[in-house]
């Protein structure tokens, strides 16, 4: 019996070493660039531009991440902590800037806050000033970039900053206002280090899409990575240095995901020990609930409110003349790309997750790091790496059909197709399908597959049959995460679209680079409503863990 089930898990083994390969390539692809001759282009760019896409990359990180990971952590802490009217509201409104794509607030902030926008011209109209009487902020500049990926990312250091601060234990909170700490003290010196592992992983999903963003960057006029990586390409025309300055990236993202993996392997030490806290809160005075509720609306206004607003009055007083004849086709390319993209990242998550269930080896040890690879590349990064590694399989099936003697040739077959669009999606978005899955298994207790097994099913049986139906909740999750994620991303599909194949967020950035941004809108609002989706899953899981640590407190 022993002998029959093990060429099954085997199988397994080797088919979540396949499903990494979708991630592993692009990579192995572009660190192999490094030695290839760039025909003097990787010299020109040490020469020129290398400097300032590092400088601007590393003050831009660590602006965003610095600005996120405070604004972040202190709306967690008073929506957690005190008690003020619309807390229950705000908690889970924090998280509304998720759903506003990076590059869609700086579309909407720009025009609103430019020379040209509502904002200055109000300013001009009611006190009588001219351009040269006041100054004002130019969001198209590194800090302006540093503001915007700021109050668009900090969410994903709230969301882990509140589920830490819920999960904490109440004794030690107690324990500290008795022995004389105040709220601050006992914010900086307890419940901040309590929380430090989950703060930390947020703030590093800061930094990757940081690092990644390319949209916002780009419309802001800054030179990063990411945007070095796109112009170095199409610009230069050097594959090669693209692939080198790609290598780059990759190489020092994977030392920030180092050094945060060996900063939160000492979170059990701060993991809660008894009571979760679960309170309604500590009242407080007047001025306290102005200064939560400010503390709170001022991230929330900054990130959703006046950008989403904008766009949708754009939308409402112009929008997109030819939305009647493009938008509803524009839904459909992208709903269609999203379904198909996230089916085949459920899939292989499936067969990652479960493989490494069945053989805690070094091999499936090995796939599940690998498909985490890809959330922290950047797009135009995974691009590169597909391009090069699609165009030399493209040229070699040419060779063939050239060998054979015929006139024929078939042409660029993955290059510019739907796969190779699918296949980056699952470069960027497998770490989150790998996720959900393993978190959904680590729920199912093992001594069920022991029965299973006792019954006489095999481990395809057994996860047809007795986990696929027990994971319905996780990966209904995590293919709707990867729909929203497929649907908004911008750089993947810009570089790797079929011809004639537009999704809406190639549309918005056609037409903002061409400054209509009012046009622009159309499309921008029907992104913004596919990412509510998500947004509102994560709000119903905080108020689970607060509903059950109130439960508990009262148990």
């Amino acid at each position: 019996m022993l002998k029959v089930d093990s060429t099954p898990r085997a199988a397994w083994t080797i088919a979540s070493m396949a499903a990494a390969l979708v991630v592993l390539v692009p990579v192995v692809v572009i660190l192999s660039s490094v030695f290839r001759n760039s025909d003097g282009v990787w010299q020109h760019l040490e020469a020129t531009r290398l400097g300032d896409y590092a400088l601007n990359t590393l003050v831009l990180s660590l602006g965003v991440c610095c600005t996120a990971g405070v604004v972040g952590v202190v709306s967690a802490w008073v929506v957690t902590m005190y008690r003020f009217p619309g807390r229950l509201v705000l908690s889970w409104a924090l998280l509304l800037p998720l759903a506003v794509p990076p590059y869609l607030a700086a579309y909407a902030m720009t025009d609103l806050l430019q020379f040209s926008g509502p904002v200055q011209g109000w300013m001009r109209n009611t006190f009588g000033l001219t351009g040269g009487d006041y100054w004002f902020p130019d969001l198209r500049t590194l800090g302006g970039a540093t503001f915007i990926l700021s109050f668009s990312l900090f969410p994903y250091v709230y969301f882990a900053a509140r589920i830490a601060f819920l999960e904490q234990s109440r004794s030690m909170l107690e324990a500290s206002r008795t022995l004389g700490c105040g709220p601050l003290r006992t914010f900086l010196f307890v419940g901040v280090p309590l929380a430090r592992p989950a703060i930390a992983g947020g703030v590093a999903l800061v930094l990757m899409e940081t690092v990644a963003d390319f949209g916002a960057v780009d419309y802001c006029a800054v030179d990063t990575f990411a945007t070095g990586v796109y112009r170095t390409w199409y610009g230069l025309d050097s594959p090669v240095a693209a692939g080198q300055l790609s290598a780059l990236v990759v190489s020092i993202l994977f030392l920030f995901v180092g050094l945060e993996w060996l900063l939160r392997r000492s979170g059990d030490r701060h993991r809660a020990t008894d009571r979760a806290n679960g309170s309604d809160g500590v009242r407080i005075g007047r001025p306290g609930r102005a200064l939560a509720i400010l503390c709170c609306l001022v991230p929330l206004t900054s990130g959703f409110l006046l950008p989403a607003g904008r766009l949708a009055y754009l939308a409402f007083v112009g929008g997109d003349g030819r939305s009647s004849e493009l938008l509803g086709g524009l839904v459909v390319s992208t709903a269609s790309i999203a379904v198909l993209a996230s089916v085949v990242a459920m899939m292989l998550g499936i067969l990652i997750g479960y493989g490494r269930r069945l053989q805690r080896n070094p091999w499936t040890a090995c796939a599940a790091l690998a498909s985490r690879m890809g959330y922290a590349m950047p797009g135009p990064v995974i691009a590169i790496g597909l391009l090069i590694c699609l165009g030399w399989i493209d040229h070699r099936i040419n060779d063939l059909a050239a060998a054979g003697g015929g006139s024929w040739r078939p042409g660029l077959l993955l290059t510019g197709s739907i796969a190779a669009l699918v296949i980056g999606y699952q470069a960027r978005f497998l770490a989150i399908a790998v996720s959900f899955v393993e978190s959904g298994l680590a729920r199912v207790h093992r001594s069920i597959d022991a029965a299973a097994r006792t019954l006489g099913a095999g481990p395809s049986r057994t996860l047809f049959g007795v986990h696929l139906p027990m994971l319905r909740t996780s990966l209904l999750a995590g293919g709707l995460i990867v729909f929203v994620d497929v649907a908004k991303e911008l750089p993947i599909t810009l570089m790797l679209r079929p011809f004639n194949f537009d999704t809406l967020a190639v549309r918005v950035y056609q037409l903002a680079s061409d400054e209509r941004i009012e046009e622009a809108a159309s499309a921008a609002v029907a992104i913004i409503g596919v990412g509510l989706i998500p947004v509102l899953v994560l709000a119903r899981h905080v108020e689970r863990i607060r509903t059950a640590g109130s439960k508990g407190a009262t148990a």
